[in-house]
């Protein structure tokens, strides 16, 4: 067996060499090494309803599903996404020809950008944004142009100014999400008419990640970006059954997008996993069938698990952004005599018994990330509360 000399290329693919490990990958183990409590990470410590969770059992017993499921997903899920959307939104889609189900939101932002990006084009993203937004970009050869969302009156805003002045003639997409992770903002219609005006404008195709839809607290409202004029036919639309349904690790996510559109991200999405979770797929059809009083009730739960995190934050010290949506709290960590999240963030573990995660990590601009650490609030109201005791008598 031969050896690699030293003056060998380096093994990993240099698009991906500024990405090593996430980051929710180091601060979980982190949080197994030192027993804290995971407020970096945001998945649920409870599972989803009780019918949905039997709806997959029901599916894996009768054999729906075990073998390869139709490359663009089961029928009952495609016309029950295309259901939801419709009532809803308003937004009419052919399950056949407009729904593509994908191995979560992940897969389908990784399709999109993978089938919609030629090397050299420019994607302008919000920022900061999900991680997994520019590694994808740098795979298909694309360039991130980001436009930061920045403190405000108490919340994180688009300045639209901003938005389209990054805007070049090498533009090719816009790649928004709202309800926003991890500022928790929610883009109000008067924004989004906005930009739906500049893609319009500039012929630019858009991708919106869309997840935490069912997820708007107070008096925010979830408006899709393709039902604004001109907008059906040139956006990519992403949803996902983790967030809204409490079952991350089933990978169910799923697209909606006018027939040319979706068949591009099918073509790339058929390479990346072909097909994914089978029974599960039947089981979020159902989930999406719920009655209002289970998206009413979640949405509810969430708002009060929010309210008593960002409390308590705030009575440990923490500069508070009261999200509007999603569910994760930004903090501002300068009060406390720090402004360095990456190492108030490793030594927080062991100092406080919680784990956060530095909001620096979804900037490309990491000095304006710097200060502001991200705390998921999906968890047992009882979890919540040792957690908060446990910042305070940290903060002394």
């Amino acid at each position: 067996m031969t050896s690699m000399s030293s003056s060998a290329r380096p093994l990993l693919n240099r698009r991906l060499a500024e990405f090593g490990t996430t980051i929710f990958a180091e601060m979980s183990a982190l949080a197994v090494r030192t027993g804290a409590i995971n407020l970096g990470q945001g998945f649920p410590d409870t599972d989803g309803p009780e019918e949905i969770r039997e709806a997959a059992v029901r599916a894996l017993r009768d054999g729906r599903g075990n073998q390869y499921p139709p490359g663009p997903g089961v029928p009952e899920l495609r016309a029950a996404v295309a259901g939801h959307q419709l009532s809803r939104y308003g937004l009419s889609y052919d399950p056949d020809t407009e729904v593509l189900v994908t191995a979560g939101a992940t897969e389908a932002i990784a399709a999109a950008l993978l089938a919609l990006l030629e090397p050299g084009d420019e994607v302008v993203a919000l920022e900061p944004y999900y991680d997994s937004y520019a590694a994808c970009v740098a795979m298909a050869g694309g360039t991130r142009v980001p436009v930061t969302l920045r403190p405000h009156e108490g919340a994180f805003r688009l300045d639209l100014d901003e938005l389209r002045d990054a805007v070049t003639d090498r533009t090719r997409l816009l790649l928004l999400n709202t309800p926003h992770n991890p500022t928790g903002t929610v883009l109000t219609r008067q924004e989004l008419a906005a930009i739906a005006e500049l893609a319009v404008e500039r012929d630019l195709l858009v991708v919106t990640d869309e997840v935490y839809e069912h997820l708007v607290f107070d008096t925010a409202e979830h408006i899709p970006l393709a039902s604004f004029p001109g907008m059906r036919e040139r956006t990519v639309t992403i949803g996902s059954a983790g967030k809204t349904f409490s079952f991350t690790g089933w990978k169910v996510g799923w697209v909606t997008a006018a027939p040319a559109l979706l068949t591009a991200v099918r073509s790339a999405k058929q390479y990346l996993t072909y097909v994914a979770s089978g029974p599960f797929q039947y089981a979020v059809a159902e989930a999406l069938a719920l009655p209002e009083s289970y998206f009413a009730a979640y949405r509810a739960d969430m708002e009060a698990k929010r309210d008593l995190l960002a409390a308590g934050l705030a009575e440990a010290g923490f500069g508070v952004y009261r999200p509007a949506g999603t569910y994760f709290v930004t903090t501002d960590i300068r009060p406390l005599g720090v402004s360095d999240g990456f190492a108030f963030c490793r030594s927080l573990p062991e100092r406080a018994g919680v784990v956060a995660v530095p909001n620096a990590v979804f900037y490309d601009h990491r000095e304006e990330g710097a200060p502001f650490v991200r705390f998921a609030f999906c968890k047992q109201a009882s979890v919540l509360e040792e957690a908060v005791r446990r910042l305070k008598a940290a903060a002394g």
